[in-house]
């Protein structure tokens, strides 16, 4: 069960996914009408309307030519967003315009928006397909895409990521990533690899990462993450250890720190930058602080 960790930014969608009608082209053809609604979009960027909400438009928005990704039901009016000419393989921080837009909309909107993000971008890097090199074409309303090729079915992905509180003796270990800000520390991260439980990955990257080794992991909340599309699983676990052998290929600083340091820290006033309200890492630290 997950903890209360408070409402997470880019999850809470208030579409209906509609997987009945994505399967039926002719149900999601009659949905193609005037009442349909288009995410305006430049490329990636979300686009806002007067009141600072997300800004929409008509599918005649839509270039002749685009695919258009079925979002989901709103109030009974369809929802598309187009796929763009270029997908995003630039690092998630490189786009400061990007997160001072985001950190203005309502977590409904922000939950949207990662949703149709997260789809269109891996729409627009897979128009060829994985098996064959074949062209690929949009399907099921934007959630497949078929070669027309070889006939493979490809389908969005979504990367599990696991980002932990690794807890000793009443302090909390968190890291500086290479190329990070000075000062700037957060939970430890890494991809779920093939064959592994979450457990065996928190403990797998925890001590590659840090040289610790962790135990009793349990799982607190999870949230989607639209850069490009990942699922980070929020963790908490103990050490019995804390003598670091810190892998400088990855991490710049690995540091233990006291529960009133986090607690400044959280506050704004304290020996590191805490992670911005958006990730779950400033949730997961919150709720270390409380439990």
């Amino acid at each position: 069960m997950a903890a209360n960790v408070g409402p997470l930014s880019f999850s809470g969608s208030p579409l209906d996914r509609a997987d009945n009608i994505r399967a039926d082209a002719d149900a999601l053809a009659r949905l193609m009408d005037w009442k349909a609604r288009l995410l305006a979009l430049d490329g990636l960027m979300p686009s806002l309307d007067d009141t600072g909400r997300l800004a929409w438009g008509t599918l005649a928005d839509a270039a002749e030519d685009a695919e258009l990704c079925f979002l989901g039901l709103d109030d009974g009016k369809a929802c598309f967003a187009a796929v763009p000419p270029n997908g995003d393989a630039s690092p998630r921080m490189a786009n400061p315009q990007l997160w001072s837009l985001m950190a203005t909309l309502e977590l409904g909107d922000l939950a949207l928006y990662g949703g149709a993000r997260s789809l269109i971008d891996w729409h627009a890097r897979h128009r060829f397909c994985a098996q064959c090199g074949g062209n690929t074409q949009i399907a099921k309303g934007g959630w497949q895409r078929n070669c027309s090729e070889c006939g493979a079915q490809h389908f969005p992905r979504t990367d599990p990521v696991t980002i932990m509180l690794v807890e000793h003796e009443g302090r909390l270990m968190l890291g500086r990533g290479l190329g990070w800000p000075e000062g700037r520390f957060s939970a430890l991260a890494g991809f779920v690899e093939p064959g592994e439980t979450i457990e065996e990955a928190v403990a797998r990257e925890v001590l590659e990462e840090s040289g610790i080794r962790v135990r009793d992991v349990s799982y607190i909340a999870s949230q989607p993450w639209p850069f490009p599309s990942q699922l980070m699983i929020g963790c908490h676990s103990y050490t019995d250890n804390d003598e670091l052998m810190i892998d400088t290929t990855e991490m710049a600083e690995v540091v233990f720190f006291r529960r009133e340091e986090v607690e400044s820290a959280m506050a704004g006033d304290g020996p590191f930058v805490a992670p911005p309200p958006h990730a779950i890492a400033h949730h997961l630290m919150n709720w270390w602080i409380k439990k």
